[in-house]
């Protein structure tokens, strides 16, 4: 079973929904990194759920760092971080445990693990593993802080609902981290809600798009072809349960764009390279050119909805009728945001110590351009 993400920084999960506990071990870390478990928290709270656009699921999220970490610093080694799980009621499973609910790993966990597997609260495919990622991912956060490198995601669409793209990319980066709700403008913020609640009043659940901004990324960083940065950042990404598509910069938009509309024209400003546009989202030849990193996710609705559905007993072998109960989110999109977050910084994180050693919080990299008279 692959648990385990990244080549020099990495992070492997574990845990069920329902089971004692969940947690993630970071490995290849630098050492002298301030761990700020305050950062940590805050983190863990941004994807708690919160009022009546989320699950009535309330877990503390009351971690324990086990190892790797002395006198408030990261030591080099391991370092394990534990949550418990607390407020589970396993009974809400019993009943339906041969039922395959539509859109959930179920099915697909039987048939590889046999029927062995934990089906509580979808056991090991449950999005209560993200917990446990946003730990892991905050203490990478605060790794690359120390190069100047940040992270944040804003929900761009839901519904009917859209708030702004972003535009001056360290202050919204700033703005979204200062507010509960991940977008730009409250205006949207409230449309968005009222989306969530008119789906949530039909026993539906609805999806969206988020978009994902990386600010100060050293240029050089990533590789051709099949580790490039894209394939790095999208495969952490689609790690993420409910995350069906990603697309950088333009995206799909290119599809309506001619060669002239599409590329970026590259300038000098103030000393430093830079483009007019950033179509391509800050990656090329999946190497990164030193603008921001930005990328898109498509975020599918919760598959758990109050509304009656057709699925099979894959125990019996026969067709079957299911309408889940229980503790379910009419939305996770908000609660993904910090989670698109936590795998971001494990992606970039890996990419920089792939790149530049992993020292890299300590280093001072600098480009190595000659002019075009040394070569």
């Amino acid at each position: 079973m692959k648990n385990t993400f990244g080549q020099s920084v990495s992070v492997t999960v574990f845990g069920e929904s329902h089971g004692e506990c969940i947690g993630a071990v970071i490995d290849g870390l630098a050492p002298g990194i301030k761990i700020d478990e305050e950062f940590i928290s805050d983190r863990l709270a941004r994807r708690r759920p919160s009022g009546e656009i989320s699950t009535k699921r309330q877990e503390k999220d009351e971690f324990r760092i086990v190892s790797g970490v002395f006198e408030g610093y990261s030591t080099g080694t391991p370092i394990c971080i534990i949550i418990p799980n607390a407020d589970t009621r396993s009974a809400d499973y019993k009943s339906t445990a041969s039922l395959a609910r539509p859109s959930h790993a179920d099915y697909a966990a039987y048939c590889k693990y046999h029927g062995f597997e934990d089906y509580r609260g979808g056991g090991h495919f449950s999005g209560r593993i993200t917990a446990a990622i946003v730990a892991a991912g905050a203490i990478c956060e605060l790794a690359l802080a120390m190069r100047g490198i940040t992270v944040g995601t804003h929900i761009l669409r839901i519904g009917k609902a859209e708030d702004r793209h972003f535009s001056d990319i360290k202050e919204d980066i700033k703005l979204i981290k200062e507010r509960a709700f991940p977008v730009l403008c409250d205006k949207a913020g409230d449309e968005m809600k009222k989306e969530i609640l008119s789906a949530k009043e039909q026993a539906d659940s609805i999806g969206g798009i988020t978009e994902t901004a990386v600010s100060g990324l050293d240029a050089g960083v990533g590789e051709p072809f099949f580790d490039s940065l894209e394939s790095t950042i999208s495969h952490a990404v689609f790690s993420v349960p409910a995350i069906k598509g990603v697309a950088f910069g333009a995206g799909f938009g290119f599809c309506d764009m001619l060669g002239s509309a599409a590329n970026d024209p590259y300038t000098i400003d103030n000393g430093n390279v830079t483009t007019k546009t950033n179509n391509c989202g800050g990656i090329y030849g999946g190497i990164s050119i030193g603008t921001p990193i930005i990328f898109s996710c498509a975020v599918k609705p919760t598959p758990s909805i109050g509304k009656e559905q057709d699925t099979i007993d894959f125990i019996k072998n026969e067709n079957a009728k299911l309408k889940i109960t229980g503790r379910h989110d009419p939305a996770i999109i908000h609660r993904a945001c910090p989670v698109i977050d936590a795998v971001t910084a494990i992606a970039v994180c890996d990419a920089m110590a792939v790149r530049f050693g992993t020292d890299f919080p300590h280093m001072k990299v600098t480009a190595d351009i000659k002019k075009e008279g040394e070569r």
